[in-house]
């Protein structure tokens, strides 16, 4: 296993550099510039240019990248263009609650989609069957943004019972309830539509395994029911699971970005928005380093998790 990690680690290093080249020549290939945002009659050609020298935009594409990285070894990810913050303390900053929103909208549509979609595969052609199956179509339907313009006007413009932006009350103490209180609208928008994708697959997986042939022996042989499905049938089912899983991290993570957009919530996902707006590429690259640095820590985790749930696969 230490090994099989090690290796991954160096192969997701190139990846990495790849990631980064893609993402420099794409904003760089991009209409615009951030010097674009600061002119104005009030603002002379030379002043541009002068800022333009001491931005280094006005150097060739290839010299700006290499010193972006050789900053990037030191660990410094720039500053930002804007605030003239420094990248790194930006992302720490909003990394934070991404994590939180993340993290509680998978765990609730997964503690959701699991279920369901067994008891769906166990009861095939009944009408829980039916109904999970519906269900997880007109959740997969109904666009995010749309539920989450529904939602504020229920329970925030007409019943006025939730927040429906920011994270704390402003001038408030704030508090545990008062973040749980800002999180339920959100939160509800990122689980249904988790709840919805993994149903399905959740079911299917399900499906294929309870066809399977030593259940059937299993079950001649007068096994229980319940140790047939969560014994025998939950454990070969849980391989395909798990890779719908390490999907949906990267999934979940870009959904939050307009999900962040439209509740206000101070995440990585309303900051890649505003950066991007602004033309901030120093930020835009570090957050494009931290989104594949997710990617590639889930699709590791994933392959361990598959020697953890079978034994007899062996990671080479």
């Amino acid at each position: 296993m230490t090994k099989y990690i090690i290796k991954r680690l160096l192969i997701a290093i190139p990846v990495l550099i790849g990631i980064t080249i893609f993402d420099f020549l794409l904003m760089n290939l991009a209409p615009g510039s951030p010097l674009d945002l600061m002119r104005n009659p009030m603002v002379s050609d030379m002043a541009l240019e002068l800022k333009a020298e001491s931005l280094g935009l006005n150097q060739p594409i290839y010299l700006q990248y290499l010193q972006w990285m050789q900053e990037l070894l030191h660990g410094n990810l720039g500053f930002s263009m804007i605030t003239y913050q420094p990248v790194s303390s930006l992302i720490a900053t909003h990394i934070g609650p991404t994590i939180l929103l993340m993290g509680v909208s998978l765990l609730l549509g997964l503690f959701i989609a699991v279920p369901l979609g067994v008891l769906s595969a166990t009861k095939r052609y009944s009408k829980v069957d039916y109904t999970a199956v519906t269900a997880s179509f007109l959740s997969i339907s109904i666009p995010s943004f749309f539920l989450a313009l529904f939602l504020i006007y229920i329970f925030t413009v007409r019943l006025n019972w939730l927040p429906s932006s920011g994270m704390v009350t402003m001038g408030g103490e704030g508090g545990f309830l008062d973040v749980i209180q800002h999180m339920i609208l959100p939160v509800t928008v990122l689980t249904v539509a988790v709840a919805g994708r993994n149903i399905r697959y959740v079911r299917s997986s399900m499906l294929e395994i309870l066809e399977q042939d030593y259940l059937r022996t299993a079950k001649a042989k007068g096994v229980k029911k319940f140790f047939i499905i969560n014994k025998h049938a939950m454990r070969n089912a849980l391989i395909p699971i798990i890779t719908v899983i390490g999907m949906e991290i990267p999934v979940v993570f870009g959904g939050a970005v307009i999900i962040e957009q439209i509740f206000s919530w101070p995440g990585m996902g309303l900051l890649t928005m505003s950066s991007i707006l602004s033309r901030d590429y120093p930020t835009i690259m570090g957050l494009n380093l931290v989104a594949a640095i997710i990617v590639l820590t889930a699709n590791l985790v994933t392959d361990i998790a598959y020697s953890v749930v079978n034994p007899e696969i062996k990671l080479q």
